[in-house]
């Protein structure tokens, strides 16, 4: 009965004054705790599947915050579970991995971390060139926040923080490690991401999708080597490479509805050692966005058509042709409940203020893994972006001035501050309307 009493009187509470409360809570935890933690975070990334110091660091400040936490869920990822009474099982994920960039942003705590890529074997620079720095910082400010504030709400908060998503593959591996099966399949689930190309401060909200689906195809194409002076004797498959590039054009322009966004990127093309060689391999590295299966399944069944059948153009015998290979890397498209958006857009409107609120919608075909947690089963979830860029670096922008740098990009750079105090209310307002339904 206290308890309900409590609930009942958090949410008599004047929208103004709860708000007024809960950014002056946060602006306070940044000065003092949460800017020191992100430096941290953004002068050590690590790279997908190796993120051990964070998840270390993070298992660490979530058990502080008075969560039970499971480390090396699906490798280096963590599961932090805080019971508070009757009520649903809320799930909110953060992504920790950095990316193999080397930081070129000019600010004082640029990354000069190298770490060995697990997956080639390189030693590379690593950076947060896609802001999972700002992330996981305001995922300890909202496990703080939440503990501090148990009298106002009741159920389970489930904190996830997931590994190499940078790769298309932590929240499958988390999945594949049974965490549902494991801690509860949550009632609701909630991700955030910072974004660049938006105001800092403010949350972007759609009812629609807000990240594509992705696909990561390779395409091996085998030939025939010879002498460069003497092309009739071998089959080139740098010359057969390029027409399934140019072949591959023709799947957005000429199969999709003109209103189906779809794209085929191929964004690496390997082949030869020496000008005068005609090489007997190419290999063709293509991501392919989508948003919804139907597009999906043209833009796949494509790409293995024409590069089969351009094989056949050029000649190839039946066990020359090209090998057209799925990677695991990838998932599909992230579709925000809609029911769940609007309710979350009017419970952020009601704390944050209409201005601080907005329904921008994306502008290219950027993708998630998160939808790997949020499908088989269903879960209503919601996708929601913070905006992570000053005011005045846009205007620069067009006057002419320094362009704002993208995400993955050297110069990438977002402030800190909004960024991630946005993020934690934001948040803490989204999991205190849920758990207080």
């Amino acid at each position: 009965m206290l308890r309900r009493l409590a609930i009942l009187a958090v949410l008599s509470l004047s929208g103004a004054v709860f708000a007024s409360d809960l950014r002056e809570a946060i602006e306070k935890d940044y000065d003092e705790y949460l800017w020191p933690l992100f430096d941290h975070f953004h002068r050590n990334p690590e790279l997908s599947l190796i993120e051990n110091e964070t998840a270390a660091r993070m298992a660490q400040e979530l058990k502080a915050a008075g969560f039970k936490v499971t480390e090396n869920v699906g490798g280096t990822g963590l599961v932090a579970m805080l019971e508070n009474g009757d009520g649903p099982l809320v799930m909110m994920r953060a992504d920790m991995d950095g990316l193999p960039v080397e930081e070129k942003s000019g600010l004082e705590n640029a990354s000069r971390k190298q770490q060995t890529d697990p997956i080639t074997g390189n030693e590379v620079y690593t950076m947060h060139a896609c802001g999972h720095d700002v992330h996981i910082t305001s995922l300890v400010g909202t496990a703080r926040q939440m503990a501090a504030r148990k009298r106002d709400w009741s159920g389970t908060l489930m904190l996830i923080v997931q590994p190499a998503e940078e790769r298309g593959m932590g929240a499958r591996m988390m999945r594949e490690d049974k965490v549902y099966e494991r801690f509860g399949t949550p009632d609701y689930a909630l991700a955030f991401h910072v974004s660049a190309g938006d105001v800092a401060g403010i949350v972007n909200v759609t009812e629609g999708s807000p990240y594509a689906g992705v696909d990561t195809v390779d395409i091996i194409i085998h030939g025939v080597g010879a002498h460069g002076a003497s092309p009739h004797q071998g089959k080139d498959p740098i010359v057969l490479g390029a027409q399934i590039v140019l072949a591959l054009q023709t799947l957005v322009s000429r199969e999709l509805p003109p209103r189906d966004p779809g794209v085929v990127t191929v964004g690496s093309f390997h082949s030869g050692t020496k000008h005068n060689i005609i090489s007997d391999e190419a290999h063709l590295q293509i991501t392919v966005r989508n948003t919804k299966p139907e597009t999906r399944k043209i833009l796949l069944e494509g790409i293995e058509r024409i590069a089969i059948n351009m094989g056949r153009v050029a000649g190839l015998p039946e066990d020359k042709l090209p090998e057209v290979v799925l990677s695991n890397e990838g998932g599909p498209p992230t579709v925000n409940d809609a029911a769940l958006a609007r309710r979350l857009r009017a419970a952020w409107q009601d704390a944050m203020g209409d201005d601080r609120v907005v329904d921008n919608p994306p502008k290219g075909m950027g993708a998630e893994d998160f939808p790997h947690f949020t499908t088989n089963p269903a879960i209503p979830s919601v996708y929601w972006g913070i905006g992570g860029t000053p005011q005045a670096d846009f205007d620069r922008e067009a006057e002419g001035g320094e362009p704002v740098p993208s995400h993955h990009s050297p110069l990438f750079k977002i402030s800190p501050e909004p960024s991630v105090t946005a993020g934690v209310e934001s948040t803490v307002i989204a999991l205190l309307e849920l758990f207080n339904n």
